[in-house]
């Protein structure tokens, strides 16, 4: 059997604590890359402190994507990576480059809530098995994807 038919194989049959982490990985992903596209390119009147709050927003994300990947691999599974295919996994919509501020920030919501359901289901599923790290790292996920939303929409009045 071929190395990409072994590796297909194996992901079929994860278990679903470790499915549903890789989900996490890949909806952080698309929501660090979104936001570092703001980042770069909104601009207006609030062009400083949307600068600014994107660039926490996708600072903080790199290291909790790292976290999130690492507790894959204490689980005895590989991590997802390359962008394609966390893309695809993700299956987020893009903002497009030239998108107004108000736009951004109504994107970046939408998609930190998508992530935030998923992080729900690994919450949910990781409480089931019985696997406490990974629920107390999912709920603390969702803290800081849920106060993201409330300062996002803050910004839209």
């Amino acid at each position: 059997m071929s190395k990409k038919k072994a590796s297909l194989k194996k992901n079929a049959s994860l278990p679903a604590v470790v499915a549903a982490l890789r989900q996490v990985v890949a909806d952080s992903y698309a929501v660090l890359g979104q936001t570092h596209l703001c980042h770069w390119n909104v601009r207006g009147p609030s062009f400083f402190s949307l600068h600014t709050a994107f660039e926490a927003q996708y600072t903080e994300l790199f290291t909790a994507i790292d976290e999130i990947a690492e507790r894959i691999r204490a689980l005895g599974y590989l991590a997802p990576g390359g962008l394609q295919n966390l893309a695809k996994m993700a299956g987020m919509p893009e903002i497009a480059e030239d998108a107004g501020a108000k736009e951004m920030v109504t994107h970046l919501i939408t998609l930190n809530e998508n992530l935030v359901k998923d992080l729900g289901k690994a919450r949910d599923i990781s409480g089931n098995e019985g696997d406490d790290q990974t629920q107390d790292l999912m709920i603390a996920r969702i803290q800081v994807h849920e106060k993201t939303i409330w300062m996002l929409r803050s910004y839209l009045g």
